[in-house]
């Protein structure tokens, strides 16, 4: 085995020694698609099987964050960087014909897509030798589309899960591989849900790749008659409606905590509603929306059906703070109205 030190000289130790063993084994090559940080996680365990060689990542372009909108690389970039994987971004890939030139030439045995961001073409599709596999964040057929982690804590769903299923050209419609369920506790928040999805991803991942590319896998038909669709949040449904049940309110509040927060307005300020819990369920309330109690706990509001404490906010233009210390300091009172 002829290896050239001078070459490999700088890598890290692990990744040496994963060169040599892939030099001894049979390696199922693979090209990783992928864009945010939920996705990384997945990319960095991958590489511990000693069989599976990504060879490359592609991704979104660089783009414009936070306020001074600095030009900054998706998450997925980074690590690879980071990493010594080679790294591909396009506007684009179903336009851009150098880059689908580059990936006829890596010869994959498959394409990995999660929250890639982009639709593949059937043109793309055909590239790797035995399959594109894409891992999506529902328990397919239900929340298919680009928001099933979020839409599922709004829902108020008890479970939900991941599944790894084979691309087709119509979204999230390909057979499904291998699924996993993921219990959905009553006060988890769409952030926690996406830590769980993306320690688990890669071990379903892997599974699915090994047994594919084995030939021990015969994915199935997804059920058209149970499909539901799990669309992006706009801007404009962060806003609280407190003639819903404080369980919805509730359910509301904890699926938008990355974004884009759930809100509602006092005296004409916005305030960013951070964390609540479910007082009473069963009370009918003539004005909803109208403090009813404040104490150390929080904020009681009354809801159209039961009470929803607040426990953090965020006052516009302020850090995130205690309800009840906030209270204090705009002179808030019984009998206010959130609006």
């Amino acid at each position: 085995m002829n290896l050239n030190w001078t070459k490999h000289w700088n890598l890290c130790p692990q990744t040496l020694v994963r060169q040599l063993y892939r030099r001894a084994v049979r390696v199922i090559n693979a090209v990783y698609m992928a864009t945010p940080e939920i996705a990384v996680n997945c990319l960095q365990k991958l590489l511990n099987f000693n069989d599976l060689n990504i060879q490359a990542v592609v991704t979104q372009p660089d783009r414009p964050c936070g306020r001074g909108k600095k030009l900054t690389a998706p998450p997925v970039k980074d690590f690879a960087l980071a990493h010594n994987i080679e790294v591909l971004q396009t506007e684009s890939l179903k336009n851009d014909e150098a880059l689908k030139s580059k990936l006829r030439e890596l010869n994959p045995d498959f394409f990995i897509t999660f929250a890639f961001g982009q639709l593949l073409t059937e043109e793309i599709l055909a590239i790797p030798k035995i399959a594109t596999i894409n891992l999506h964040a529902s328990l397919l057929p239900e929340y298919r589309g680009a928001n099933p982690i979020q839409r599922a804590i709004y829902d108020g769903k008890e479970e939900t899960g991941i599944t790894t299923m084979l691309t087709v050209l119509a979204l999230d419609a390909g057979d499904i591989c291998i699924q996993e369920k993921i219990k959905i506790t009553p006060d988890m928040t769409d952030k926690e849900l996406m830590e769980i999805i993306s320690d688990k991803a890669p071990f379903i991942m892997y599974p699915t790749i090994k047994q594919l590319y084995n030939k021990m896998l015969t994915p199935k038909k997804q059920d058209e008659s149970l499909v539901t669709i799990a669309k992006k949040f706009k801007k404009e449904d962060a806003l609280l409606d407190w003639n819903r049940s404080a369980q919805e309110l509730h359910n509301h509040v904890r699926s938008m905590t990355t974004w884009p927060c759930a809100c509602s307005s006092i005296d004409g300020k916005n305030i960013k509603i951070l964390k609540t819990t479910v007082l009473e369920n069963e009370c009918v309330n003539d004005n909803p929306g109208e403090i009813v109690k404040i104490s150390k706990d929080g904020i009681a509001v009354a809801a159209k059906k039961g009470i929803l404490l607040i426990t953090e906010l965020k006052p516009e233009g302020k850090p995130k703070m205690d309800a009840y210390a906030w209270t204090n300091g705009v002179q808030l009172k019984v009998s206010d109205m959130f609006k």
